[in-house]
């Protein structure tokens, strides 16, 4: 599958496109705010996107989980699952590497403290394991990328762990979800959103 410009400039180690800076507020169903800096060559550049905002506001979250936000970007999903839910340890990982940047810069802005580390998947995360992975996966990568997300996730979660993930249903969804199914051997739909839909699956 081939990438467009726009695709090219975030799932990319080094984006090439002219550096710019965007800030940004989220605001959340229970009336919080968080800031965000976001810089060009990043996915959702200058706003926040409905489907990652979607699973951070219906996210299942355990009060202690060490939590993985896979292809963080920014670090919006991740930064703001923190500070509502502030007991969780979190790690955030992304291939770009201009993402990884304003991720550390939003995480010292919003004061948290994450495990940020640069690099394509799972491959920062050798043997480590977590009881949550969530995700708003790049499904223009291609099924490779977005199977290997799945396929690879049971090896790095704690037994009754969760991969959470996002995504348009007629745009990519409805066949994660069957993967999630087939890796899984279960797999819900936690929420319904403007044809936005986050599935969940949890090892057994």
């Amino acid at each position: 599958m081939s990438l467009d410009k726009d695709f090219e400039h975030y799932y990319t180690s080094k984006p090439t496109s002219p550096f710019k800076v965007k800030k940004v507020v989220l605001s959340l169903k229970n009336g919080r705010m968080y800031k965000f800096k976001t810089p060009s060559g990043v996915f959702s550049f200058g706003q926040i996107d409905k489907a990652s905002k979607l699973l951070i506001e219906h996210a299942i979250i355990g009060e202690t989980d060490r939590l993985l936000d896979l292809g963080c970007g920014y670090g919006v999903i991740g930064i703001t699952l923190k500070k509502e839910n502030p007991d969780i340890s979190l790690c955030m990982s992304d291939v770009n590497e201009r993402a990884l940047e304003f991720a550390k810069i939003n995480a010292k802005n919003n004061n948290i403290v994450a495990d940020i580390r640069l690099g394509n998947l799972y491959e920062p995360w050798k043997d480590e394991i977590f009881d949550n992975i969530v995700c708003n996966p790049p499904i223009a990568a291609g099924k490779k990328v977005w199977e290997k997300i799945i396929v690879e996730a049971p090896d790095h979660l704690s037994a009754k762990g969760k991969l959470q993930l996002v995504a348009y249903h007629n745009k990519g969804g409805e066949r994660l979800k069957k993967i999630m199914k087939s890796v899984f051997g279960n797999v819900r739909e936690t929420v319904k959103s403007g044809g936005i839909r986050v599935y969940v699956s949890i090892k057994l």
